[in-house]
């Protein structure tokens, strides 16, 4: 029987750089040499390969990068390998349709599709996930909105869409202008570094409001505030 090895690269790093498991199979990361020895946020990395038994290990590492063909398959396996031990986990895949990335969102992971993302934005996904940010590609917040949309859709005609509109609406106007506008970047992946800059805020503001936003939403952080953002989720108690 095949058993799981841990093979790692690292760069000279401080405490405060963190430590990545690549959880694949053998020759399937697509990135050698990630992450670069300058790399100012990602200091190790530690392949894993299934069925991932060392992350069991407390402490072992800061996030977890499944890359994957099937997330549907793949990603319940990782879940039940890391058993409960809590680290946030980014999925790497070509799956790009809507159900697959709605599915790994709700389970509360980043997103990102292959082509559609660059190093730099893979560190930026890895560094959001320490901070409770799940992460989405382009393409992968395209597929969650219209997965939504379609939803929404389907009750057309049956009086469902019109309740959840209502909802909705009494959903957003729980929040301030500026964190609607807030919510509408949080919901296109971006994170609270990317979100401060287009707005021309700190990030310890953005960061005061998302607080705020969650608390309104009744949310239990950003993935779950998406959710209902989007009309995603029931909707929250008025």
């Amino acid at each position: 029987m095949r058993t799981s090895r841990l093979v790692e690269h690292s760069s000279p790093s401080s405490p405060s750089r963190l430590s990545v498991a690549l959880a694949c199979a053998e020759g399937e990361w697509p990135h050698q040499g990630w992450p670069d020895p300058e790399d100012p946020y990602v200091g190790r990395a530690l392949h894993v390969t299934p069925p991932y038994r060392e992350l069991r290990e407390e402490g072992a590492v800061d996030v977890v990068v499944l890359r994957c063909e099937e997330p549907a398959s793949a990603f319940p396996v990782l879940l039940s390998a890391m058993g409960a031990v809590s680290v946030p986990v980014i999925v790497v895949s070509p799956r790009r349709d809507t159900e697959t990335v709605i599915e790994v969102f709700r389970g509360g992971a980043g997103y990102l599709v292959e082509g559609d993302y660059c190093i730099c934005m893979l560190a930026s996904a890895v560094m959001a996930a320490t901070v409770g940010h799940t992460y989405l590609s382009p393409v992968a917040c395209a597929a969650l909105r219209e997965g939504v949309q379609k939803a929404s859709g389907a009750g057309a005609g049956s009086g469902v869409a019109a309740v959840a509109g209502d909802a909705m609406e009494r959903l957003r106007n729980l929040l301030s202008p500026r964190e609607r506008q807030i919510m509408e970047l949080l919901s296109t992946g971006l994170g609270a570094q990317e979100i401060g800059l287009r707005l021309r805020l700190s990030e310890k503001t953005v960061r005061n409001n998302l607080s705020n936003i969650y608390a309104k939403l009744d949310a239990r952080g950003s993935t779950d505030a998406v959710l209902r953002w989007l009309g995603a989720t029931p909707a929250v108690r008025m």
